[in-house]
């Protein structure tokens, strides 16, 4: 292969290989901006004035109503209680509390998360007795999607302790109009809850750092490209010899 030959398919594979990274690093930069809008978006969202039930039951759109925060009145249905067994906090195995809420005036209904509790070691089986008060409550919280699933064998499962919930089929087990959409109850750890819910971060930073690698790997292929294609070959071209004086 002469000189010319190997210098010309060196500078299109060096444009192919600075090429790709640089649109990599660009479409991290796309991906970072995606998740900024979508936390902008959220941020929105809890900046609102808080839902009441009449709010509630009048939004044509309840997903449209994720992330903002709720004050609620209503009444607990204890005897509906489900432990989601599995679900992980701060690196502890235990159970997410889900309750049905009744909104006051009985025109509707909705799952609460109502925080989370420990399994036992010896028998998961054995589960802690959750504090419910009577009557009507107040109580705050964030609109959330359902828990998510995790993998599981055969359909939905009833009794106490599930896997996963299946909201139809507990609409049609409880016999209540529950919503599609979820409230996550905050405040103090208490009724023997833990509520220290997970702070929802679209990594953004993941984007910015994984561009950055993409931008200098490109700007890599381009600084060696210069110096082996360019520079070297500038100083060791064979020289014209001088005439003669």
């Amino acid at each position: 292969m002469n000189s010319r030959l190997k210098f010309v398919l060196i500078t299109i594979a060096t444009l192919i290989a600075v090429g790709v990274t640089a649109s990599l690093g660009f479409w991290q930069l796309s991906r970072a901006a995606e998740k900024q809008a979508r936390q902008g978006a959220m941020d929105a969202q809890s900046a609102k004035t808080p839902l009441n039930a009449q709010a509630l039951m009048m939004a044509h759109d309840t997903m449209g109503l994720l992330h903002q925060r709720a004050h609620l009145r209503g009444i607990w249905q204890a005897s509906a209680l489900v432990f989601l067994e599995n679900r992980p906090m701060n690196g502890r195995v235990g159970f997410l509390v889900l309750m049905p809420f009744v909104l006051e005036g009985g025109k509707g209904a909705l799952v609460v998360q109502r925080g989370w509790v420990p399994r036992g070691f010896e028998d998961r089986t054995l589960l802690p007795p959750i504090e419910t008060p009577a009557g009507i409550v107040e109580i705050d919280g964030r609109m959330a999607l359902p828990p998510s699933d995790l993998y599981a064998l055969g359909g939905p499962m009833g009794g106490t302790i599930r896997q996963n919930i299946d909201l139809p089929q507990w609409r049609a087990e409880i016999g209540l109009p529950l919503m599609p959409i979820t409230l996550q109850q905050t405040g103090a750890n208490q009724e023997g809850l833990v509520r220290d819910w997970p702070v929802v971060n679209m990594g953004v930073e993941k984007n910015f750092g994984y561009a950055a690698q993409w931008f200098g790997v490109a700007g890599l292929f381009a600084l060696l490209y210069v110096w082996f294609q360019v520079v070297r070959r500038f100083f060791t071209l064979p020289k014209e010899p001088s005439p003669d004086v």
